[in-house]
């Protein structure tokens, strides 16, 4: 029973930590940000992003881990229809969180490397559409995971 409470809320806290430092960034450092001209905001996005996303990449194998741990431990069949809405949210998030690193992050990296700050700021923008995205299905998966056994 120990493991199965360690694993769950090592599950709760990556989850906490993506979609927490995603409500972050989206609601108080991009508004926050705006007030700058566009170099030092552009490269400003681009520090914090790059420590941020490193985090997320832990949070993902994290999820995946103790995520499955969780079902392994007690059987697939075992758990409710939430569980298995979270899994797919979860594998969206994962698969857009990948896209959103291999495409504009790369791009947005290039871009304020070589100081094209309109071509920066498409991707930065790209790059908020993703979050935004990733926001709402994190914030459900995490509804669903609070509640959901009582649904």
């Amino acid at each position: 029973m120990a493991t199965m409470g360690t694993l769950v809320a090592l599950h709760a806290l990556a989850a906490a930590i993506w979609v927490g430092g995603m409500a972050f960034a989206h609601f108080c450092l991009r508004p926050a940000a705006r007030s700058f001209d566009p170099p030092v905001r552009l490269r400003l996005m681009t520090s914090v992003l790059d420590r941020f996303f490193r985090f997320v990449w832990g949070a993902i194998a994290l999820l995946l881990l103790t995520g499955y741990g969780i079902l392994a431990m007690r059987g697939f069949d075992t758990f409710g229809l939430y569980v298995h809405l979270m899994q797919a949210a979860g594998i969206v998030m994962m698969l857009l969180f990948a896209h959103l690193w291999f495409a504009p992050w790369r791009r947005l990296q290039r871009a304020v490397g070589d100081a094209d700050w309109p071509a920066a700021a498409r991707q930065l923008d790209q790059i908020r559409q993703i979050v935004a995205i990733n926001l709402m299905l994190g914030t459900a998966t995490v509804l669903l995971g609070a509640g959901g056994r009582w649904l």
